[in-house]
């Protein structure tokens, strides 16, 4: 049976953190190892966090270089076959999510799996926002601008000793940048579930202001740089476009 890292990345999270908790351990797959990494929270989150330690595999509390390397603190403790990243703000759809996500892995023998998301109001999670619908893995969508939402995304842990871990000198791109070496640069094999998988509350780093935007946008030109690829005339451009169709597919 293989086994599955789970790795919440929090900081001064005590409003959300719970829920995302209680959705991983709501989990009906058994071989779940949960780690926890905290960057040394101020407010009541590591209090909260204590309430479910004996579901809880392993918690790491200390000062880190932003959420990226918390991410990789969280990966180089893992020790599952399968890595799994959910953050402090999301939570996983239904308690079958994991246990799909394996089954996948197993059946089509592949090195990473993929869903969609919902973006779903903070206060009240049972109204959705916008919904992130996948679709299915072609490499040249990269060019246009396509990438499916990190938090749903699942790799094997042999992915990361082969080709890397998160570069943490992008601070809103790592992960687009780790999604696009590991599926268009050395062709990890991908599988598309076409369910939602998590849902995420709004108010994203990269997505809450014009500059915000235009700063991920000027990482997202370095991800494929520091790659050595060459992206498509209008991939930067279409990258932010792409994400309107997410409001009319409520």
């Amino acid at each position: 049976m293989l086994k599955v890292s789970i790795i919440t990345v929090c900081f001064n999270s005590s409003e959300t953190i719970e829920r995302t908790i209680q959705s991983v351990i709501a989990q009906d797959y058994p071989e779940i190892e949960y780690i926890i990494v905290d960057g040394r929270s101020s407010d009541s989150t590591l209090q909260i966090v204590d309430r479910y330690r004996a579901s809880i595999s392993k918690i790491i509390s200390e000062k880190d270089d932003g959420i990226y390397d918390a991410i990789n603190k969280g990966i180089a403790a893992a020790t599952g076959d399968i890595i799994a990243i959910i953050h402090a703000d999301d939570f996983y759809a239904d308690g079958q999510v994991i246990s799909s996500v394996v089954n996948c892995f197993v059946q089509k023998n592949v090195d990473t799996v993929y869903g969609d998301l919902q973006y779903v109001d903070r206060s009240d999670t049972d109204k959705v926002t916008r919904n992130w619908i996948s679709g299915k893995y072609q490499k040249q969508n990269f060019l246009k601008g396509w990438m499916p939402p990190h938090p749903s995304f699942f790799v094997k842990r042999d992915c990361y000793s082969k080709f890397g871990v998160f570069n943490t000198t992008l601070r809103s791109a790592a992960d687009y940048e780790m999604m696009l070496r590991l599926l268009y640069k050395h062709n990890c094999s991908v599988e598309y579930i076409p369910h939602v998988l998590v849902k995420m509350r709004v108010g994203g780093k990269s997505n809450v202001s014009i500059m915000n935007r235009i700063k991920a946008n000027r990482e997202d030109k370095k991800a494929w740089e520091i790659n050595g690829l060459q992206a498509g005339m209008f991939t930067f451009i279409r990258k932010p476009l792409s994400k309107l169709g997410q409001f009319l597919k409520k």
